[in-house]
This record gives structure tokens, sequence and C-alpha cells, in this order.
């Protein structure tokens, strides 16, 4: 489970304040201890990395995976760690926040962002989708191999299943990849990759 610091903050205050030795996100204005992630959780997170890298690297463009940047929406007071977050770099000289809090706010500087659910799968399909879709982020994974998430958002009976959001006149529409279906990723859409290859990874 997350455990919550439960003062209020600014964003401002929780750049200031957050120790480096641990991972914390900051939801409307609360600052967030994020548990240490499941071995499983890590490999897909891995995995899922190296081929979009190899992907990007392939294409030549002009891409990159930061360790710990944050996604910040200007209008609220929250700030997230993506699983993988996916920078166009070119866009970064116009990040206010960038060069001295590595934090991004402009969906002219993420072409895609993945999160890995855990026990916390309500952030991941509520209030993260409201605020990545907000910001204008084009591409959204959420990655649930473990079924966690609402019958509403996966269905009955409930399966391992990737939902991918691409925005679309400013809302995200979604598609759903489960077992041995082939992903479709807007912005690799040569990505050779199956929903099973990553459930699996490192298993």
């Amino acid at each position: 489970m997350m455990q919550l610091l439960q003062k209020q903050v600014t964003f401002a205050e929780f750049i200031d304040g957050k120790p480096d030795d641990a991972r914390y996100e900051l939801h409307n204005g609360v600052i967030i201890e994020m548990p240490q992630p499941l071995g499983q959780h890590e490999n897909i997170t891995g995995f899922t990395a190296r081929k979009i890298t190899v992907e990007f690297d392939r294409l030549n463009l002009p891409y990159s995976i930061p360790k710990q940047a944050l996604v910040r929406s200007l209008g609220s007071e929250s700030g997230y760690i993506p699983d993988v977050l996916l920078l166009n770099c070119p866009n970064l000289i116009n990040e206010p926040l960038w060069a001295n809090q590595s934090t991004v706010t402009q969906g002219d500087s993420i072409p895609l962002v993945i999160e890995v659910v855990s026990n916390n799968w309500r952030v991941d399909y509520l209030t993260k989708l409201r605020d990545y879709e907000e910001i204008g982020i084009p591409e959204y994974w959420i990655v649930d191999y473990l079924a966690l998430g609402g019958i509403r958002y996966i269905g009955n009976p409930k399966q391992p299943t990737i939902s991918i959001y691409s925005l679309i006149n400013g809302e995200y529409q979604v598609r759903q990849f489960r077992e041995n279906q082939r992903i479709i990723s807007p912005t690799f859409p040569e990505l050779n990759l199956t929903a099973q290859q990553i459930f699996q990874a490192g298993g």
C-alpha cells in the first residue's frame, strides 16, 4: 500500500523537501511514498523500457527514457513518476521546470507514458488517466498484469490486460490487448510485441 504523508504542500514545496533516497509522488497536494515494487512489476517495467528504447533507436528518434523525472499537470498540485516515461528531447527547452526540477508539463515533451498496475490501481485508471489526458500526452499504457483493475476497466472475468489510451481530439480513446494479441502503439506502429510477452517478462 501507498503511505500518505498527510500535510498538504505545494508542488514547489514538494520538490524542495522530498528526500533523494525514496520514491515520492504528489497527489493533489498530498505527498505519497511509493512502495517497493514487486519483482515482476520491475521485470515488466525494464522489459517495456528496453523494447521501446530499441525501437526509437532503430528509428533514430530524438527520445530518451529518464530514471526519475516527474510529470506534472500545471493546473494541479500533483507530480508523478511513471514506470516508463518517454521524452521528446528537442522540446525540453520549452519546459519551464525541466532544468532545475527534472519535471515535464507539456504533451509535446511526452510521446508515451506507461504505468504498471499495483494495488493502488484506481490511481492509474482514474487520477493519472485524467491528468495525462489534461496534459495532452498522446499515448498512455496501463499494464495490468495481475488483473487488479475494476471490472468496468478490464471486463468480466478479469484477466491480465494492457489498455492503450490514444489522445484523439483532446480525449483518450482506449484499445485493449490480452494474451497473444499484438500491441498496437500509435507512437510505434511497427513495434512487434504481444501482451503475453510483456506479462511474462523475466519469467
